[in-house]
């Protein structure tokens, strides 16, 4: 299968695009291939991103093609093929078509490490192919490895090996307590999560070590490496990390991310889009639609267009109806009270922390 590839896809989103960075600043060694899948209707602002990304890694971001006639739009190409039926919560055609296929068939069979943007503060694990020629390593989190490496390498069965990987470390005097967690096997009252975390908090480099010995002994692409460096990874990166590594690098935030500030009966308040992906994306929150509507007017006009034959972007409302001034008047107002009760609870001055129920929403291929 020839020599293994490590490649990192760019969503338009901050988290990806902070990964990029973040990976060539640390792991310069890596030769990872990065690539977007462009859906034809992003915001000019992930094109910009992508752009600034390029300048920065000195390396091209592959655009991958979504259809073989590049004359035309891939979206439209697919809403027709559906017949008009639009993508939603409940029938994702437009990831599997425009994010996760384009990127299986880049891959092909080669055995890939692909390196996901999930950050330390997020509890999901995003997009896991079934193919087993490609393996997810996710470096913002304390655990880099998947859930599906996570539970065969905790098993109850695998206690024995488990103790032989953590024997070749030097655990100091922590290892008494270590195999004291290893032996107890996982029950109702000592779930995965429990040993994953106790074992996390006694040493994540030495963990990961043991991790990486139990690959070699698997089908996964690690499998096949010598080495990997980010086995001595112990970084944990949350939101604030993501923002300062996009400032700092020169990239910068994406502008959609900017909150903008409006006013509604006397009250102030600021919005901005929670998520990169398509401008007219289901998961958006209603505040999110109004933003659209009111920075972006011809996008949002060009996103009615596509309401018809009783397919609508929101399940319980027409992008006509929201847009009436009354309405508009109505998800502000509701927006400032949901914001101020989030304030109060906040700690982080970010806008996206006010939006987080939105923010946790979506596949991880489209707004990582």
């Amino acid at each position: 299968m020839g020599r293994i590839r490590h490649v990192l896809g760019i969503s338009g989103g901050k988290d990806s695009a902070a990964l990029a960075i973040y990976m060539k600043q640390n792991y310069p060694e890596l030769d990872i291939e990065y690539y977007t899948s462009d859906t034809g209707k992003e915001l000019r602002d992930t094109y910009d991103l992508i752009e600034h990304l390029e300048n920065f890694l000195g390396k091209e971001i592959i655009r991958l093609p979504v259809i073989s006639d590049e004359t035309l739009n891939p979206f439209d190409h697919f809403v027709k093929m559906y017949n008009g039926f639009l993508p939603g919560s409940m029938s994702r055609w437009c990831t599997k078509k425009l994010k996760l296929e384009p990127f299986e068939k880049f891959v092909g069979d080669d055995l890939v490490i692909s390196y996901v943007g999930i950050r330390g503060d997020e509890d999901r694990e995003g997009y896991i192919s079934k193919k087993s020629n490609i393996q997810s390593v996710f470096p913002f989190r304390k655990n880099i490895f998947s859930e599906d490496v996570t539970s065969k390498f905790l098993s109850n069965s695998n206690i024995g090996n488990i103790l032989k990987y953590y024997e070749l470390l030097d655990l100091g005097e922590k290892k008494e307590r270590i195999f004291e967690i290893i032996n107890e096997q996982i029950s109702v009252n000592f779930s995965q999560t429990q040993k994953l975390n106790n074992l996390l908090d006694l040493g994540i480099k030495e963990y990961n070590h043991a991790v990486f010995q139990f690959l070699q002994t698997t089908d996964y692409p690690l499998s096949k490496e010598v080495d990997f460096p980010l086995v001595n990874n112990e970084e944990v990166l949350v939101r604030d990390d993501i923002f300062n590594i996009l400032e700092e690098s020169g990239v910068g935030v994406p502008a959609y991310y900017k909150p903008i500030e409006f006013e509604i009966n006397g009250k102030k308040a600021t919005y901005a889009r929670s998520r990169s992906g398509c401008f007219f994306c289901f998961y958006q929150q209603k505040i999110e639609w109004v933003w659209l509507y009111e920075q972006h007017p011809s996008l949002f006009a060009q996103a009615m267009e596509y309401e018809k034959d009783g397919y609508t972007w929101i399940q319980d409302e027409s992008l006509a109806d929201l847009i009436k001034p009354e309405r508009i008047e109505g998800i502000k107002e509701e927006y400032i009270k949901r914001t101020e009760r989030k304030k109060s609870k906040a700690q982080s001055p970010y806008l996206l922390d006010i939006l987080e129920d939105a923010e946790g929403e979506g596949c991880a291929s489209c707004f990582i």
